[in-house]
């Protein structure tokens, strides 16, 4: 006991530094930055299936663009 009445100043000490820096946070504050982060992702990126849905489009524009191409070089020869 005698041990511990020694060491509980450097134990509160650090206690308050942890509180005061907010070096741990609760469930609560980890689901509430969570969903910022989740939100902020939204805005800022586009998802995976949009992404190739245009790398599609583009694929098929430029065939198209290939074949116009091709056919005006067979009109003009």
């Amino acid at each position: 006991m005698e041990q511990i009445l020694q060491y509980s100043p450097i134990l509160i000490a650090a206690i308050i530094f942890f509180i005061q820096y907010k070096i741990f946070v609760t469930p609560e504050q980890l689901e509430k930055k969570h969903r910022e982060i989740i939100e902020d992702v939204e805005e800022k990126f586009v998802s995976i299936h949009s992404f190739h849905d245009l790398k599609d489009q583009f694929c098929e524009m430029k065939d198209k663009i290939d074949k116009i191409y091709d056919c005006i070089i067979k009109n003009n020869m």
